[in-house]
């Protein structure tokens, strides 16, 4: 499912305009990414957790030559789904 075909989803679901699910997408995605910048956790409680984690700096082997590379550190976010969503996919 692209973007596009979850808001038309949203829109249906919860009788609203595509314009208003698109509003609304965008403010979930932008409000998600302020809080995961600020680096708290946003739980939906029967859906999952978005969190922030740092994968430390390693080493790796470029896949042509074999010469080693440093892998720097970031940070990811990782999604853990909740009891619900996970029950409901099985």
């Amino acid at each position: 499912m692209n973007k596009a075909q979850l808001i038309d989803a949203m829109a249906e679901k919860a009788g609203l305009t595509k314009a208003d699910a698109k509003k609304a997408l965008d403010a979930f995605v932008s409000a998600t990414t302020d809080a995961l910048k600020a680096g708290d956790r946003v739980a939906l409680i029967g859906f999952g957790s978005y969190s922030v984690s740092e994968r430390s700096a390693r080493t790796g082997r470029n896949p042509q030559t074999g010469k080693e590379i440093t892998i720097a550190a970031k940070k990811v976010v990782k999604f853990k789904a909740g009891a619900e969503l996970a029950k409901a996919i099985l």
